[in-house]
C-alpha cells in the first residue's frame, strides 16, 4: 500500500522518542529530598522538681511571766502572855531586873531571857498551868525544863537548875505554883552566882519544844521598868 513506509517511519520515530524519554528519565539525577531541619536540641531531662520543704513554723514560745515573788507568810502576831506566877520562891516583882536585851558571848547573841538570882536550892515554881514536854540536860542550860501553856502557844523554859522536883516527868500536867525544881548553877552558869534563867517563846505550827520566837517575860512577871 502506498502509505506503509510512512507508517513504519512514524512508528519507529515514536518508539525512538519513547526510548529517549526513558533513557532521559533513567539518567536524570534524582533530586535529593529537601533536608529536614535539624531537630531542635533537647533540653536535658530534669528530674521532677521536688518542692523544698516549707520551713517549720516558728516555735510558739509561751510567754512565761516571771512569777511574782511569793510573799513570805506574815509573822504571826505575838501571843499575849498572861500574868504569870513568880517562878522563884522569896523573889518579889520589884526585885526583878530586865536582862532580856542584854548581850552574851561578847554580844554575839542576845540573852532573850531574864535571870532571877537566889540561893542554890531555892524552890522553882511553875509559872502557869500546862504540861511538862521535855526534861533536858544541855551544855549551856544544864538541867532544864520545857513546859507548854495550856493552849500550846507558849513554851516556858527553866534553866541552870540544881535538880528537878521529886517525881517530875515528861507529859505530866503541872498546876501554876507547883514546885518543879530548884535554883542552881548547872550548865554554863557561874557557880558563884546561882540563878534561874527563865525564858518564854512563842511556838510555831510545828510545836517544837526547842524552837520559837522569844518573848520578854519581864512585864508578865510583874516587873516594872524604873
Amino acid at each position: 500500500m502506498p502509505d506503509r513506509p510512512a507508517r513504519r517511519w512514524g512508528a519507529w520515530a515514536g518508539a525512538a522518542a519513547f526510548a529517549a524519554g526513558v533513557l532521559w528519565v533513567l539518567n536524570s539525577p534524582t533530586p535529593e529530598p529537601a533536608a529536614s531541619p535539624p531537630p531542635a536540641p533537647r533540653s536535658p531531662t530534669l528530674p521532677p522538681a521536688v518542692a523544698a520543704p516549707a520551713p517549720p513554723p516558728p516555735a510558739l514560745t509561751t510567754a512565761t511571766a516571771t512569777p511574782a515573788p511569793t510573799a513570805a507568810p506574815p509573822t504571826a502576831p505575838a501571843a499575849k502572855v498572861p500574868a504569870l506566877h513568880l517562878p522563884v520562891q522569896g523573889v518579889l516583882a520589884r526585885d526583878l531586873r530586865d536582862t532580856f536585851a542584854d548581850g552574851r558571848d561578847n554580844n554575839q547573841r542576845g540573852h532573850e531571857a531574864i535571870d532571877i538570882h537566889a540561893p542554890r536550892g531555892t524552890p522553882v515554881f511553875a509559872v502557869d498551868d500546862g504540861p511538862i514536854v521535855k526534861l533536858f540536860l544541855s551544855k549551856p542550860g544544864g538541867i532544864t525544863i520545857y513546859q507548854f501553856d495550856a493552849t500550846g502557844q507558849l513554851a516556858y523554859y527553866y534553866a541552870h537548875l540544881d535538880a528537878y522536883a521529886a517525881g517530875l516527868k515528861e507529859g505530866q500536867h503541872i498546876r501554876r505554883g507547883s514546885v518543879i525544881g530548884y535554883v542552881g548553877a548547872s550548865g554554863n552558869a557561874n557557880p558563884d552566882a546561882p540563878h534561874l534563867h527563865f525564858a518564854i517563846f512563842q511556838l510555831g505550827p510545828e510545836k517544837q519544844w526547842w524552837k520559837g520566837t522569844p518573848l520578854n517575860p519581864f512585864e508578865s512577871l510583874g516587873g516594872k521598868t524604873p
